[in-house]
């Protein structure tokens, strides 16, 4: 793990997917506390206004953003892949999954202006396998990708094609829990607190104040490393494969 070069053994990072307008209160909480993530973003999709219609009857925004506005919004954190068009690449034929991730990758290239090499899974449910994960792997610019699939640890992961994120951010109650678990921990080998979600959900699972205590309970510890999920897995500039 790359962030042993600080001398820290613990790292934390954070994971948000679509790139919906809520990005921008999201950053500039993250910013407010010294965090950093990594936005998962359908370059096809840029733009692009929809509501979602909770189960409750609640409409929530999911206005995308402008593709001249992405550099912006996310300067200081990454900007990683999530496929041209948010398909389940599992249903996908090979061509299909290699076309939907590199070109995504290259188009948010260009925006970011800096090579993207990280990406997220779209979709819920079985959205990745090992087909897809190795296609990514061996025909894309990709060096990682996470998944959906938490697994409420900390431990360091060999497949970073298949990468497990440690809980949910609208899962509150466990995030806290696992957060004072983590701080409390005294470690001599590497650890990683990985976060994921959508901002979105800030607007109806977990409210943005509740949201702003965890940030608050997480930040400014001098034995945790803050970082992208790049500069966490890769390195600041990424290893090749």
């Amino acid at each position: 793990m790359h962030f042993c070069d600080s001398g820290k053994q613990k790292a934390i990072t954070f994971s948000y997917d679509d790139g919906v307008t809520q990005d921008i209160r999201l950053v500039e909480l993250l910013n407010k506390y010294g965090l950093k993530g990594t936005f998962n973003l359908n370059s096809q999709l840029l733009s692009k206004r929809g509501i979602l219609v909770r189960k409750d009857g609640r409409r929530i925004c999911h206005y995308k953003l402008h593709p001249e506005d992405v550099a912006y919004v996310y300067e200081g954190h990454e900007i990683a892949a999530h496929t041209l068009t948010h398909p389940n690449l599992t249903q996908c034929d090979d061509g299909e999954v290699i076309r939907q991730v590199e070109e995504d990758r290259l188009r948010l290239s260009e925006l970011a202006g800096y090579e993207v090499v990280g990406m997220a899974y779209p979709c819920g449910g079985v959205n990745n396998d090992d087909r897809v994960a190795e296609l990514i792997k061996t025909h894309t610019g990709i060096q990682y990708s996470r998944t959906i699939t938490e697994n409420a640890r900390f431990d360091p992961q060999e497949n970073l094609f298949r990468f497990q994120p440690t809980v949910h951010s609208s899962h509150f109650d466990q995030m806290m829990e696992l957060a004072r678990e983590f701080l409390e921990m005294k470690t001599e080998t590497p650890k990683i607190f990985y976060v994921w979600g959508h901002s979105y959900e800030m607007d109806f699972a977990v409210d943005w104040t509740r949201l702003e205590e965890f940030f608050k309970l997480i930040s400014q510890r001098e034995d945790v490393f803050y970082g992208t999920n790049r500069e966490i897995l890769l390195g600041s500039h990424g290893d090749r494969k």
